[in-house]
């Protein structure tokens, strides 16, 4: 997977999100492992954009890394400073399984109840109304029918 281009203004952007973040992966002696490339690319899966900081002292040894894990994992590099490394990818959007079994929720609604006299404040009530049930226009709640449909359509058909 070729590493993502972004223009210097997108850079730019993507530096000062990253400013206040704590890195999330550590790369020790060992380097780029295949657990490290793994981590890196859960977390990038989860956040997008991460700081990884990297103990090595040579610094053409850190810009090989940032190369290739951008270029493996997809990646943009945004950025080399010091001992760490950012990268940035765009979250992958989440699957939802739609479910056919699914019936409408509880919902807590308000019933104002408004004074005879009218000088007095109304009273507010709040009514918890389940998915098969309905507020009548008194404040009652009533359970929710089917509607009936006609005789003479049900025999048409």
């Amino acid at each position: 997977m070729p590493a993502i281009q972004l223009t210097p203004a997108q850079r730019k952007d993507k530096r000062a999100d990253a400013h206040h973040l704590d890195p999330v992966v550590l790369i020790g002696g060992e380097g780029l492992t295949p657990a490290v490339r793994k981590e890196v690319d859960a977390a990038l899966n989860a956040h997008g954009l991460i700081k990884v900081r990297v103990f090595s002292d040579e610094r053409d040894t850190r810009e090989a890394m940032l190369a290739t894990l951008a270029d493996d994992l997809g990646a943009a590099p945004i950025q080399h400073i010091g001992k760490l490394l950012v990268l940035w990818r765009p979250i992958p959007p989440k699957e939802k399984a739609e479910r056919d079994d699914r019936m409408p929720g509880p919902k807590v609604v308000k019933v104002l109840k408004f004074s005879r006299s009218g000088n007095h404040r109304p009273q507010v009530k709040k009514v918890k109304v389940l998915g098969n049930q309905r507020l009548t226009a008194g404040g009652e709640v009533k359970r929710a029918k089917k509607r009936t449909t006609s005789i003479k359509k049900t025999a048409a058909t």
